[in-house]
């Protein structure tokens, strides 16, 4: 993992070097230093190509900034702001409400990049008995177009990408539709830097053709990683527990002695984990087995099941029609293995737990799991490492929660 570097604050918002920038830095100084050393001898043009990596990623932040500012005023809260390798990045809270004020954050980046273009044009013109700064203003006005047409590419991680997911949003009525054909839009992008890349260096020698397909794969790495991110939120709202729940669990008759039932299931073959109390009928709730260990043996004789099962009333549960980010955030907030699902009649229809969870979501995403690690899960109690899931139910939870507040604030 790369090391980044809190520098300071901008408008409240904590700003990250990563460790890659220095290497750029270092990079574009050299390369327009030995250019304009050429011209202006090396003390000024080394120090001019220092000025235009500092300018360069200046610029980079401010587009940022851009972004980031917008959201903020949409009550959004933006966490930091990073420069690294291939420019920077604002790491944003959460989404927008709307493809419209999504649209608005996406587009304040560009906006920003065009702005720098002009102003440093007339910059240019200002200082143009200074060879020396009207070649740099000149310089960074172009960069700053380039930046911001770049950007337009209509395509993740792009923010013409991010305008995609709005447009596509607006017209169809979800967001997710939008990520996937803006991430599709992005790997169609990446494929063809690459292509571009690779004939730039067959056919010229050019080693800049490199840097097109290594910016080509990085286009399409992130653009996967929106795609199956967007695949798994809108798997964790389409699934529900009647889809996953199972019937691992013994249901006892409440009328049972407590010694009746410890000779019956607890020093037998068919001890399970988990008793739900019944009688007459009706579930009664859930039998726990510690309690056992704390009630006097000479009460076994005398009190039932009935007498010590937790009322269903009293558990954390789910319904059978709850979606999967649900669960997986009620699970998580009451720190449970396992939560019990009831059906329209109150009555215990099933239970899942954690190996329940992801093998309910692979199935629906035809992937495999190995038994091996459903067991591991199931046993452990934790989700696979590296697999964020909690975060992720989280974050459809907060976007389930915007889209139905927008509904109501747009009267519908």
């Amino acid at each position: 993992m790369q090391a980044a570097w809190r520098v300071g604050n901008l408008f409240g918002i904590p700003l990250y070097i990563d460790s890659s920038w220095m290497v750029v830095v270092a990079l574009i100084t050299f390369v327009y230093g030995t250019d304009f050393a050429e011209n202006w001898g090396p003390a000024v043009g080394y120090s001019a190509g220092l000025f235009m990596a500092l300018a360069l990623f200046g610029s980079v932040l401010l587009h940022e900034l851009g972004h980031s500012l917008v959201a903020r005023s949409q009550g959004i809260q933006v966490n930091s702001i990073t420069l690294f390798l291939f420019g920077g990045i604002a790491s944003i809270d959460k989404e927008s409400k709307t493809p419209i004020l999504a649209f608005q954050v996406a587009i304040a980046g560009p906006a920003v990049s065009f702005m720098l273009f002009g102003l440093l044009a007339i910059a240019a013109q200002l200082v143009s008995q200074q060879p020396v700064w009207q070649e740099l203003a000149s310089l960074l006005s172009r960069i700053n177009f380039v930046l911001a047409a770049f950007n337009m590419l209509p395509g993740l991680p792009l923010d013409g990408g991010q305008i995609v997911k709005a447009a596509v949003w607006q017209f169809t009525g979800s967001r997710y539709q939008g990520v996937h054909w803006a991430a599709r839009s992005g790997q169609f992008l990446g494929w063809t830097a690459i292509a571009l890349g690779l004939f730039v260096i067959l056919n010229t020698g050019d080693a800049g053709g490199f840097w097109i397909m290594l910016i080509g794969w990085f286009a399409i790495r992130n653009a996967n990683a929106y795609d199956r991110l967007t695949t798994v939120q809108e798997a964790l709202m389409q699934v529900q527990a009647a889809n996953i729940m199972t019937r691992e669990f013994r249901v006892v008759d409440g009328h049972q002695t407590l010694r009746e039932f410890a000779d019956e299931y607890l020093l037998s073959e068919k001890r399970s984990s988990i008793y739900f109390v019944a009688s007459d009928g009706r579930y009664r709730g859930l039998l726990c087995l510690e309690d056992l260990r704390f009630l006097e043996r000479s009460l076994w004789e005398t009190q039932t099941l009935d007498d010590i099962a937790h009322p269903l009333d009293t558990l954390v549960t789910v319904r059978e029609q709850t979606p999967l980010y649900a669960i997986i955030n009620t699970m998580e907030t009451h720190n449970l293995n396992w939560i019990t699902v009831l059906s329209p009649a109150d009555a215990v229809s099933g239970i899942i737990d954690k190996g329940d969870v992801v093998l309910g979501l692979a199935q629906h995403m035809n992937m495999l799991v190995p038994e091996t690690e459903i067991k591991r899960i199931k046993e452990e109690g934790t989700y696979p490492q590296g697999f964020q899931l909690a975060a992720i139910a989280q974050s459809v939870a907060e976007k389930d929660g915007d889209f139905e507040d927008s509904k109501k604030t747009d009267g519908s």
